[in-house]
């Protein structure tokens, strides 16, 4: 778990996350660009630049299957604010002072929704593989239609219930 600026990582460490930490945003973007992270807190305002300036540069740059579950906090929350950290790629918004149970649980399910993701790439890149083996020196070169097509539907599934996980956190936050 990454954290720039501000989140209680003792909090987070005692809930077993290995937790890195910065207060800075250019120190955030070099640890991101070092490590893989499956979450990472930022804090909207942080010295050089803020928050949703670290998430627009780090989404701009990144392929979205390599990106952390981002999790933007602030203690100047606005709805303007909030709209444009989801927009850029945030997984959730949370205003400041916060119940440190609610920030545990956020980022459990948050890692558990990375680590799945990564899981199902990883599936689908194996099944792939597995067809392109299957159908090398058959002659057979038409689109694994039925195949891909059950895929998508499967993924399609996980996004959909990860989308109302999400919408769980919101509601009970």
């Amino acid at each position: 778990v990454g954290a720039a600026d501000h989140a209680p990582p003792d909090s987070l460490r005692d809930a077993g996350h290995e937790v890195l930490e910065t207060t800075s945003a250019r120190e955030g973007q070099r640890l991101l660009g070092e490590r893989a992270v499956d979450v990472c807190i930022v804090d909207n305002v942080m010295p050089e630049k803020n928050g949703l300036d670290l998430i627009r540069e780090y989404v701009a740059t990144v392929p979205e299957g390599e990106r952390p579950q981002f999790l933007m906090m602030t203690a100047h929350a606005t709805v303007e604010s909030a709209i444009e950290a989801m927009r850029l790629g945030a997984y959730d918004y949370i205003s400041k002072p916060f119940d440190p149970w609610v920030l545990r649980a956020k980022v459990s399910v948050f890692v558990e929704l990375y680590m799945k993701n990564c899981q199902l790439r990883e599936q689908a890149a194996l099944l792939r593989l597995q067809w392109e083996g299957a159908h090398v020196g058959a002659g057979d070169s038409k689109e694994p239609g039925g195949l891909l097509a059950e895929l998508s539907a499967r993924l399609a599934a996980v996004e959909e219930q990860a989308e109302a996980l999400s919408k769980q956190l919101d509601d009970e936050s």
